[in-house]
């Protein structure tokens, strides 16, 4: 069952588009919003919902405490905003881990936060990385495994 009801709602508005609705219908999204706090969830969701977001970074180390898998290429997710409100819908398109270092410019751009400039992305996500790391008990560093997840918006709220 997909929670909240908005997001249901949003899964079926979106399957009822597809030629192939049934099939797509019987899978289940992800439902999340972006980040750690409301007006943050509603920042990103609006780059998002706008075609600017395109990519978003997350720790591999949080995937696996809470056992769960990482993102695959072709996973749809539904991306609530700062109310926990169904925001739009998204399809994953590349999935690569790499060391918090090595993380290129390109991505931090396709991440459309802030001025989309590599030293934005450092500062601004080694500190929610530090967030992070601090609810699953880790240290953050500069090896620290960063999964880098692009996708493209596939249905947004009109």
């Amino acid at each position: 069952m997909i929670e909240p009801a908005s997001a249901a709602t949003l899964w079926a508005a979106f399957c009822q588009t597809l030629p192939d609705a049934e099939a797509v219908a019987q899978l289940t999204p992800d439902v999340w919003p972006f980040g750690d706090n409301p007006p943050l969830a509603d920042e990103l969701g609006a780059l998002v919902a706008t075609g600017i977001k395109t990519a978003t970074a997350s720790l591999s180390w949080e995937f696996e405490a809470d056992a769960k898998a990482l993102p695959q290429v072709g996973d749809y997710s539904i991306i609530l905003d700062g109310r926990g409100e169904a925001l739009c819908i998204i399809q994953t398109t590349e999935v690569r881990v790499l060391p918090y270092q090595q993380v290129p410019a390109e991505f931090a751009y396709d991440e459309g936060e802030g001025d989309r400039s590599l030293a934005y992305w450092r500062e601004a996500h080694w500190a929610y990385f530090g967030r992070r790391c601090a609810v699953i008990g880790r240290t953050p560093s500069m090896e620290m495994p960063v999964v880098c997840e692009r996708f493209r918006l596939v249905y947004p709220v009109v």
